[in-house]
């Protein structure tokens, strides 16, 4: 899976010119899962997201995660992210889960950093969004955890 964080002041979403969800000061999370995903790699990206160190203590040095900070999450649905941009001009997406299996591992995403974070708000899958945000830096990282390989 992949998570693509902003360290936002900041940040919402819309659908339709309706705000679904916002928040105040954490990180906006772009996620998105791949085709070989399971829940084992959502748990894993969640994990690390949780724990990632991209908030300044009193030094001024990045050693705070969202969790320390009690600072929010807005986790928004993208499999663009997923797209295969190696050739031509237009991006290939196959390297994206199928849009069920998408679907399934983000609300699983959302459901379990429910359980172990106090503030989430979500984008809406399959939706076309507008996603707003002040980012805080800026500072902008990739994560991803991919399938251990079997043999």
């Amino acid at each position: 899976m992949i998570a693509l964080l902003q360290r936002v002041s900041q940040a919402n979403v819309a659908v339709d010119g309706a705000a679904i969800g916002s928040i105040g000061a954490g990180l906006l999370v772009l996620v998105c899962a791949e085709r070989d995903d399971t829940e084992k790699e959502a748990d894993a990206l969640l994990s690390k997201l949780l724990a990632y160190r991209v908030f300044a203590d009193d030094a001024g040095k990045m050693n705070r995660s969202v969790t320390d900070m009690a600072g929010a999450l807005l986790l928004v649905p993208q499999f663009t992210l997923a797209a295969d941009t190696q050739s031509g001009t237009r991006p290939s997406f196959t390297p994206a889960a199928t849009p069920d299996k998408g679907r399934q591992l983000f609300d699983y995403f959302v459901s379990q950093a429910r359980k172990k974070h106090p503030a989430v708000e979500t984008g809406l899958f399959g939706a076309h969004m507008q996603v707003s945000l002040t980012n805080d830096g800026p500072v902008t990282f990739w994560l991803q955890t991919r399938p251990q390989k079997q043999g």
